[in-house]
């Protein structure tokens, strides 16, 4: 497997953000892009995203070969939320391998859950999704979306050798399309989709990202990541 730059790496964390004045927008009022709701909350966050981000998911959708859509299942996370999932997970890599190291558990928690300071989610400028096919069921891509890699024998990595020819078509598709959009992938996460973070810009080789945390609106509660 390639050489994957995680989000903790300090080429990524060490990146300045130079914010643009681009709002936070309710997807659910704003698009035709499709919004699934396992990840609802009462204040609805999962479902906010920057503008200029949205404005690329619809281009992206247009990119799409007929009878595939895009299902966005989560996009804006409040910072508490983000730092309790990489928390749980960190405990649970400490558990799964006593012998690490705080700063391997930490990097390695960063492949599956990114540090809240460093989180794209937190800045509203990522999104979770998947493909539907015409009838809006969600197709083959080989792993759930926010299978971990343990527990998918690392089938989840985008790049992934063991997921069927189907799953990696798919795949193919939907990164063909966001990639057109200017959208880069975490490619530990086949599903996780960015444009403006940190990471962005360490992949598009940027000076700075355009979206910073996000703070003061979203819930705070902790459904399962």
């Amino acid at each position: 497997m390639i050489d994957i730059v995680l989000m903790a790496d300090p080429r990524v964390a060490d990146l300045p953000v130079e914010e643009i004045d681009d709002d936070v927008i309710d997807v659910r009022e704003s698009t035709d892009l499709l919004l699934d709701g396992q990840k609802e909350t009462a204040d609805g966050a999962y479902a906010y995203l920057r503008r200029g981000l949205v404005q690329r998911l619809l281009f992206a959708q247009g990119c799409l070969p007929a009878g595939y859509r895009l299902l966005l299942i989560e996009g804006y996370r409040p910072y508490e939320l983000q730092e309790h999932y990489f928390t749980e997970y960190r405990k649970r890599l400490e558990a799964l391998d006593p012998e690490l190291s705080v700063r391997e558990s930490f990097q390695l928690a960063s492949r599956y859950v990114s540090p809240p300071t460093i989180a794209p989610h937190v800045s509203g400028a990522a999104i979770d999704l998947t493909l539907v096919d015409s009838q809006r069921t969600p197709v083959d891509m080989g792993t759930p979306v926010n299978a971990t890699p343990e527990d998918s024998a690392g089938a989840c990595y985008s790049g992934a050798g063991n997921i069927s020819s189907q799953a990696r078509h798919h795949r193919r598709m939907l990164a063909t399309a966001l990639e057109e959009a200017g959208l880069v992938n975490y490619p530990t996460e086949w599903w996780h989709w960015s444009y403006g973070d940190r990471y962005w810009a360490f992949v598009t080789d940027q000076p700075a990202a355009i979206y910073g945390p996000v703070r003061g609106f979203g819930s705070t509660s902790a459904p399962s990541p």
